[in-house]
């Protein structure tokens, strides 16, 4: 009886032992894995020998040594030449307890501004860890967020993220105009009174769609009183009276897309010439239409196209084009068929783009060759402005409205940027337009948006040469051929540091596809097919 009772107790006390080791290791697991995605913050931070390219214009210089103290961007040293020998002990030194990132070969740019980053949304059914990951594996590391859930979810994941609690960019927050008012609003005291309660509550700013126009002078005029930035989708229900030449004049800081400037461009006409059946209700109308507003406006470079240039920089006026957004328009197949969707795209994200009555940007109804030659040409007139907006000295910005019309979460940003490209800016102009143009125009380039001694340690780290080809930015790599004759894929963002806490960008795509892969098995082996083919 003794003999089997210590028996029992043995066998007890190492299924304990045993449960208790499998805790432990299960824990340095888990650290470990985090310690791959993950590591800092550190007293002190130097990245060795890169190849800076600092976002304001600046051509690229190596090697070079930065030195980060506490999150604070404290020298930024070069340290040689190409090709020669780095005497090391010329070089920033190594204080106790710091890290050193070997960065040889590699190159570094500012981190990236999303100046239109939508966290999510239920109807997509894509959460914020989902989204925030895939942001930060392609450089993001400061969204602005024009309107979503409501102001009490974005400034919550606000808070988190200015305490590193969760993996996610710094965070800008808008509230939609009139989000959470018990009533309409009617009236230029209601629309102050709105706007004063939104800042009480700690957002930072407004995006606006339209309204009466009393209601918008009211509210913008308030709005700019207490200093706070804004953004704007001008859409066709209230254009007609409010484009962005008024937008602008009354404070508006930003506008979205580009509805609201061909009608300020108009000159023979007040409203766009919709068809007699059109129903604004019906989205394909509603994209088919828009299609085709650029070609109603002014001709590019004449008096009228000039003067609404001129008066929209004489403002200081943002434009944040977001191109990618539309893409889908001019070659629907392209976007749809895009490499990532398979590995990235949530099963629930893709039911969500399929052709639809219902879910916004799916206008697929009937989608064809008229509507994308259309839009090919809408494209070009609306790319000739933007160009030229930034040629005489207009402040142009890099946004992507992720999670419409098969636009992917930091996929699309990298787009973005290869559109901008497409629309004329040399490389650099189109790294300052993803840098330090947005933290202009989110009045935070005293903090971030270039690489620049007192600023932030905000860094994007990529193994190959960028300005030579912007797919190397995107998660997936370019395809490249090698000298054996090999096909690989070159590039993916290595590292992505934001508030000097480095990132394992690959790792944070593995997280991704790991939830993607789940998604799928939890439901019964989910397989992309495309639109209309069955079985």
């Amino acid at each position: 009886m003794k003999k089997q009772f210590f028996l029992t107790l043995i066998f007890v006390v190492s299924v304990y032992a045993f449960a208790n080791l499998s805790a432990v290791s299960a824990q340095n697991t888990a650290q470990q894995a985090g310690a791959q995605t993950e590591q800092g913050p550190f007293n002190q931070l130097i990245i060795r020998g890169v190849t800076l390219i600092n976002g304001d214009g600046a051509p690229p210089i190596s090697p070079v040594d930065i030195v980060v103290e506490n999150n604070i961007i404290k020298e930024i040293k070069v340290v040689g030449y190409p090709g020669v020998p780095i005497d090391a002990s010329k070089r920033p030194k190594l204080k106790s307890g710091g890290k050193e990132l070997d960065a040889n070969g590699m190159y570094l740019l500012p981190g990236f501004v999303d100046m239109h980053g939508h966290i999510g949304g239920t109807a997509q059914g894509a959460n914020w860890e989902y989204v925030f990951k895939l942001w930060m594996a392609h450089g993001v590391t400061t969204v602005r967020e024009p309107s979503g859930r409501g102001i009490d979810y974005a400034l919550d994941l606000k808070r988190r993220s200015a305490k590193n609690e969760i993996i996610a960019p710094r965070i800008v927050a808008h509230t939609g105009f009139g989000q959470g008012s018990k009533n309409p609003i009617t009236t230029a005291e209601q629309a102050r009174e709105w706007v004063r309660a939104n800042a009480q509550k700690g957002a930072d700013g407004i995006k606006f769609f339209g309204a009466e126009p009393h209601v918008m002078q009211a509210a913008l005029e308030e709005n700019k009183k207490l200093g706070l930035t804004s953004s704007m989708h001008h859409a066709q229900m209230s254009v007609a009276r409010w484009n962005v030449l008024h937008s602008a004049r009354a404070g508006l800081t930003s506008m979205e897309h580009w509805y609201g400037l061909p009608e300020a461009l108009f000159t023979d006409r007040t409203v766009q010439n919709y068809p007699l059946d059109y129903n604004y209700n019906n989205e394909q109308h509603r994209f088919g239409e828009a299609g085709r507003l650029w070609q109603q406006a002014a001709a590019p470079y004449s008096d009228h196209w000039n003067a609404v240039m001129e008066e929209l920089l004489a403002l200081d006026f943002t434009l944040d084009p977001t191109f990618n957004i539309y893409e889908a328009s001019r070659d629907l197949m392209r976007a749809r068929r895009a490499e990532w969707h398979e590995d990235y795209t949530l099963p629930s994200l893709w039911r969500f783009y399929q052709p639809s009555k219902i879910s916004h940007g799916s206008y697929w109804h009937f989608w064809g060759t008229e509507e994308e030659v259309a839009w090919r040409e809408n494209y070009r007139l609306w790319m000739t402005f933007i160009n030229e907006y930034k040629n005489r000295g207009g402040r142009v910005t890099a946004g992507s409205d992720s999670g419409f019309i098969f636009q992917l979460y930091g996929f699309a940003y990298i787009r973005e940027l290869e559109l901008l490209r497409e629309a004329g800016f040399h490389p650099m102009e189109v790294i300052r337009a993803a840098t330090l143009n947005g933290a202009e125009a989110l009045r935070m380039d005293d903090q971030i948006g270039s690489v620049q001694v007192g600023k932030l340690a905000d860094f994007v780290i990529v193994e190959e040469n960028p300005l030579q080809n912007l797919k190397v930015l995107y998660g997936t790599g370019a395809i490249k051929l090698t000298e054996d004759n090999e096909v690989i894929r070159a590039g993916g963002v290595k590292y992505t540091i934001k508030d000097g806490i480095i990132y394992d960008a690959k790792q944070l795509l593995r997280d991704v596809k790991a939830m993607v892969d789940k998604a799928k098995a939890d439901e019964g082996g989910f397989e992309i097919k495309q639109p209309g083919i069955k079985g």
